[in-house]
C-alpha cells in the first residue's frame, strides 16, 4: 500500500510573516489564489498569528475580509487553516468565553476550517474553550503541543550551585512531557495533534523519537512544524516523515528556508525518492513559485535573509549526480538515527540551493529568533546594546523564576523584555526585579495559566506582593468602549466581526475602524 503524507503550505501565513514581517498586502495574495485552488494542499495557513493585527496596523486592510477574499478564490480544494493562542486568541491577554466564542463562530463563518490552537504555557486548560467552540460550530480543532527545552546551565553555573548546596532543576521536558500534553489534547477533543517547534530548535533524532512516541499512543494524525533557523528544519522534516508523521507544514521555494518552514521543493524529492505519495501539483506550485519571486522583490526592504535561493523546478531540473546522493545519503542516515550525518547532508543539500545558513547565535541561545531579534531592537533602542551578551545569560534565571515557561508568544517577549530589565538592574547596582513589567506580574502571579514549574510563593511575594496563585477571572473582563464617531455619527463598531477586532487589538482597531468609517462617509457623501 502507498503511503501518502499530507502537506500544509503555510506560505500565505507563517511564511511571510517568519520572512517578511507579514507585510503581503491583499493584492499580492489575490495573484496567487487562483493557482492555489489547484495546487492541491491539504491545508493552507492563511490566517491568525500576526496577520489580523499587521493587515490592520500596516497594510489599512480588514482581516475579515482577507479570510473572506481567500476563501471565495479557494473555495473547498484546500482546508484553511489559522493560528490561535488559545485563550489569548490572537492577542496577548486572556479573554472570556463570550469572545472566544463569537471568535470562532465567525472565524468558520468567513471561510476558515482548521484552527490550531496552542498555548504559551502548554496548560491544556488554557485551550479548552476554543476547542469545544472550534468543534461546536464545524471547524477542525488541531491541538499543538509547543515544543521547548530545559535551560542550559554553564559547567560554572553547576559548580556555583552545588557550593551553595542548590540542586539544578531536573529535566522538565521530556519525551513523555510533550506525550501527556498529547494525550490530554486528544481527550479533549483535538482532531489532530501538531508538533510546533516555534524556534527551530528540535533537533532530527528528537524529532524522530516524538514522532514515533505520538504515532505509537495517539489515534489522531499527527502535523510536524518547525523553522529552519538555528539549521534543524530540513533534517528535522525528514526525520519526521521517515518516521511515519501524517502531515508536514511547509512553505513555498521563495518563501522557505532561513527563519521560515522548509521548502516543499525539497520534500517532494525526498517523497519521490521514498515513494511517497503526496497529493500536490507541483506544476502549479511553480506557477505559484514564479509570483512569489516577484512579490519577495517587492517585499525587499521586510526580506530578513536578504538573499534569494537559486532558482529550482524539481519537474525539470536536473540535480547534479554529488547533489543527488546527499538527498539518497540523508534518508539512509535519517533511516538509521545517523543525527550527525544526517545535518551534514541536509545542510549541504540548503548550501547547494542557496537558502540561509544556519543561525548559530541562535543556536546557542536556545531561543527562537524573533525573541532574539526582539531583545537586540529594544536594547537598541535603549543606547544599550553592550548590555546583551548579559541580558542573555540572564534568561535561564529569569525563566527558571517565572516557573519556566516555553518560549513561545507571548511568554517569550515577557522573559526577554524582564531580562533585560535584569540586566539593567545589574548595570545600575539595583536588586533583580526591580522593575518587573505588567506582563511578568501576570505571568508570576498565574493570569497566564499553570506554569510547568510551581512558583516559588517567596519569588511570587516579591514580584506580586502576594504567595498566593491567582488565576485569570473572567467574570472582572470588561468590553471595549464603542463610541459613535460624532463627525459622521457612526458607531465605531457596527457589527459583531468589528466588536471582536476591538476586543483584540483596541488601540489598532480603533485607528483602523475610525479611518474606515470616515473614508467610507467621505466617498459615500463627498465634500461640496
Amino acid at each position: 500500500m502507498i503511503r501518502k503524507l499530507l502537506i500544509r503550505d503555510l506560505t500565505l501565513r507563517d511564511g511571510q510573516q517568519s520572512a517578511f514581517a507579514t507585510r503581503m498586502s491583499q493584492e499580492q495574495i489575490d495573484r496567487v489564489l487562483p493557482f492555489y485552488r489547484k495546487a492541491g494542499f491539504y491545508a493552507m495557513e492563511v490566517w491568525g498569528g500576526a496577520v489580523p493585527d499587521s493587515v490592520m496596523r500596516y497594510l489599512g486592510e480588514d482581516p475579515w475580509e482577507r479570510l473572506e477574499k481567500i476563501k471565495a478564490a479557494v473555495g473547498n480544494a484546500s482546508k484553511l487553516a489559522a493560528l490561535s493562542r488559545g485563550r489569548n486568541l490572537f492577542g496577548y491577554d486572556p479573554y472570556p468565553d463570550k469572545i472566544i466564542k463569537g471568535f470562532c463562530r465567525n472565524s468558520i463563518e468567513s471561510g476558515l476550517d482548521i484552527m490550531r490552537i496552542f498555548d504559551a504555557l502548554n496548560d491544556v486548560e488554557n485551550i479548552k474553550s476554543t476547542v469545544k467552540y472550534v468543534k461546536r460550530f464545524g471547524g477542525i480543532a488541531d491541538c499543538a503541543v509547543c515544543y521547548t527545552i530545559d535551560p542550559h546551565h554553564s559547567a560554572v553555573e553547576r559548580i556555583k550551585a552545588a557550593l551553595h548546596g542548590h540542586a539544578l532543576h531536573k529535566p522538565v521536558f521530556t519525551n513523555e512531557y510533550f506525550l501527556d500534553k498529547a494525550l490530554q489534547m486528544e481527550a479533549l477533543g483535538a482532531d489532530m495533534i501538531t508538533i510546533k517547534d516555534m524556534s527551530g530548535l528540535l533537533p532530527p533524532e528528537r524529532s524522530a523519537e516524538i514522532v514515533r512516541l505520538f504515532k505509537k499512543h495517539l489515534k489522531v494524525p499527527v502535523d510536524f512544524h518547525t523553522h529552519c533557523t538555528p539549521g534543524y528544519g530540513l533534517a528535522s522534516v525528514l526525520a519526521a516523515i521517515v518516521n511515519g508523521v501524517d502531515i508536514v507544514d511547509t512553505n513555498i521555494w521563495y518563501f522557505a528556508g532561513g527563519t521560515a518552514a522548509p521548502a516543499v521543493e525539497l520534500v517532494y524529492v525526498f517523497c519521490k525518492k521514498m515513494g511517497i505519495e503526496l497529493d500536490i501539483n507541483m506544476e502549479v506550485i511553480t506557477k505559484i513559485n514564479a509570483h512569489l519571486l516577484d512579490i519577495r522583490k517587492e517585499l525587499s526592504s521586510f526580506d530578513m535573509a536578504k538573499q534569494l535561493p537559486k532558482p529550482f523546478n524539481p519537474l525539470t531540473d536536473k540535480i547534479p549526480t554529488e547533489v543527488d546522493r546527499f538527498f539518497n545519503d540523508a534518508i539512509e542516515a535519517a533511516r538509521k538515527d545517523k543525527e550527525d550525518d544526517l545535518l551534514i547532508f541536509c545542510h549541504a543539500i540548503e548550501e547547494y540551493f542557496g537558502f540561509p545558513e544556519p543561525n548559530e547565535l541562535v543556536k546557542k541561545a536556545q531561543i527562537p529568533g524573533g525573541m532574539y531579534t526582539n531583545m537586540i531592537a529594544q536594547l537598541k533602542q535603549l543606547g544599550q546594546l553592550d548590555l546583551l551578551e548579559k541580558a542573555m545569560s540572564l534568561i535561564p534565571q529569569v525563566r527558571m523564576d517565572a516557573g519556566l515557561p516555553p518560549l513561545v508568544t507571548p511568554t517569550s517577549q515577557i522573559i526577554a523584555a524582564q531580562a533585560v530589565s535584569c540586566a539593567q538592574d545589574l548595570l545600575n547596582g539595583r536588586p533583580l526585579y526591580s522593575h518587573p513589567s505588567n506582563q511578568f506580574i501576570a505571568l508570576v502571579k498565574g493570569e497566564y495559566g499553570k506554569t510547568p514549574v510551581p512558583v516559588d510563593p517567596e519569588f511570587r511575594l516579591m514580584i506580586t506582593g502576594s504567595r498566593d496563585e491567582v488565576p485569570y477571572d473572567p467574570s472582572d473582563y470588561e468590553m471595549q468602549e464603542n463610541p459613535v464617531i460624532e463627525e459622521i455619527g457612526v458607531q465605531l463598531a457596527e457589527n459583531e466581526k468589528e466588536v471582536l477586532l476591538l476586543e483584540l487589538f483596541p488601540m489598532m482597531a480603533h485607528h483602523f475602524l475610525a479611518k474606515k468609517k470616515q473614508k467610507r462617509a467621505h466617498t459615500t457623501f463627498p465634500p461640496v
